[in-house]
């Protein structure tokens, strides 16, 4: 029993990023928030915090539902329990892995790490764009859009392999064009906290364009429009804080104010059923390998885009966006 305890005290811990402040005071010592790391472990507490600010805010403005939340912090046990340590694992090994292979080196000057940002970025760019590419990645990524409101929790929904899949492909990318772990480490710390907080939600940011810096980097608002199911916004905003390569590949898309995000997945899911959030996509892409005629159509129905079909009768989000838009302008005519 006693083991139990301890151990949900260490989840929750873990959970509201309080260890190093619960480490501090135990000691009276405060000399580590003067280095890098003393500082970073300090934010910890801040993403919690914000989600408590939201939690109360939703019950105050009587805005609180329990299926916009349920189903996200399942998933997040879930992954406690079965994935834990395998990302970490999988960095580890690309680092020691790729870093001979590294095509320039860096120094450590202001400009590289900036440098490093935005080599950073790009990789997320790739592994977040493939994720919406290729179908069996999208399964692994559609748990986290199947949510239908947005809040900060969302952010922890996520199938549990697909951190391993997108930290192979950030790390490989960023030791191959000459990031040094160590700006690696903060980048990802950055990056990470920046990258839960553009899930705020309308119960803690009711305009996340955040003025005029939508224009230079990503919010909250481009972060719900990445997470809509309209045909406008559709496969858009794949970077998470600079906003270049969305620009560069033409996917950068604002928040049109007259167009309300609609939270979710094409598919119809039930969206309190857990099992559905997490392994639907699995099921649905089994069902069309299964019945598919050939080795070459179940193949593509793996690493064609979500909507492909060996019939020709697409639905792929750039079909349905390109037919949307068409009409729209019909329409205006």
């Amino acid at each position: 029993m006693n083991s139990l305890l301890e151990n949900l005290k260490q989840e929750l811990v873990d959970f509201f990023g309080i260890g190093a402040w619960l480490d501090m005071f135990s000691k009276g010592d405060y000399t580590r928030l003067h280095t890098v790391d003393g500082i970073l472990g300090a934010i910890g507490p801040l993403i919690p915090l914000l989600m408590v600010i939201e939690f109360a805010n939703a019950l105050i403005s009587r805005r609180f539902a329990n299926k916009h939340y349920k189903n996200n912090m399942l998933i997040y046990i879930f992954n406690r329990l079965v994935g834990r340590f395998i990302s970490i694992g999988l960095v580890a090994f690309c680092i020691g892995y790729f870093s001979p292979y590294a095509i320039l080196k860096t120094g450590n000057a202001w400009y590289w790490f900036i440098y490093s940002y935005v080599v950073w970025e790009l990789s997320h760019f790739v592994y977040h764009y493939y994720g919406h590419k290729v179908r069996l990645f999208w399964c692994l990524h559609s748990t986290h859009h199947a949510p239908e409101h947005m809040n900060l929790t969302v952010g922890f929904a996520h199938f549990f392999l697909e951190a391993p899949y997108a930290d192979f492909i950030r790390t490989t990318i960023c030791m191959l064009l000459g990031v040094k772990p160590p700006v690696l480490f903060l980048v990802m710390f950055i990056d990470g906290t920046w990258g839960t907080f553009i899930h705020a939600g309308e119960n803690l940011l009711k305009d996340g364009r955040l003025g005029p810096l939508r224009h230079i980097i990503l919010t909250p608002s481009h972060h719900r429009v990445h997470h809509a199911r309209n045909p406008t916004y559709m496969d858009t905003n794949f970077c998470n804080l600079l906003n270049i390569w969305d620009r560069i590949f033409k996917t950068h898309q604002y928040e049109e104010l007259a167009l309300p995000p609609e939270y979710g997945i094409t598919r119809p899911i039930k969206n309190g059923n857990f099992w559905d959030v997490y392994f639907g996509e699995f099921v649905c892409l089994f069902r069309d390998v299964s019945q598919a005629p050939g080795i070459k159509n179940k193949l593509l129905y793996i690493i064609m885009p979500p909507g492909w079909s060996h019939d020709g009768n697409h639905k792929t989000a750039r079909v349905v966006k390109r037919e949307y838009l068409a009409g729209q302008k019909k329409a205006v005519k």
